[in-house]
């Protein structure tokens, strides 16, 4: 695992996931999340929140990098990143999708919504981690 390219991968990441959230969750399925006024921060309060969310964006795509790098099979970046996204963005999208459900006060409308909004943010995610992520020629299988 080459440490420079994990954490350029995981900056990129990053990135396309920030924008990519605040299109997605910040813009197109924000009135849903108003619905929920005891459930979700307000758009009042939440830039406040943003440096430690953005913080955690990091660190997690730098996890998910590794992941990555260690799941490697020998395609080129974009058919690897394509075929990680679509296996983490079904992880993630059922995974938020179920959870969100079951915990917080929403309905079945929003969860299939965040279950969607979660499978495409980690499929882009993903591409854009194999289009970075280069591994060298010995990783190459």
């Amino acid at each position: 695992m080459n440490y420079g390219r994990l954490v350029s991968a995981a900056v990129a990441a990053t990135v396309a996931d920030v924008v990519y959230g605040f299109l997605v969750y910040g813009m197109l399925i924000a009135s849903e999340f108003e619905k929920y006024p005891n459930v979700y921060r307000s758009a009042a309060d939440g830039p406040g929140y943003l440096p430690a969310m953005f913080a955690g964006i990091f660190v997690a795509m730098i996890a998910v990098a590794a992941i990555y790098s260690k799941g490697y099979e020998g395609g080129s970046g974009l058919s690897e990143g394509v075929r990680f996204g679509l296996l983490f963005g079904f992880f993630g999208g059922v995974f938020y999708g179920s959870v969100n459900y079951g915990v917080l006060i929403i309905n079945k409308k929003l969860a299939l919504m965040l279950a969607t909004a979660g499978f495409f943010e980690f499929l882009i995610v993903g591409t854009v981690i194999g289009l970075v992520y280069q591994p060298g020629a010995a990783s190459k299988r």
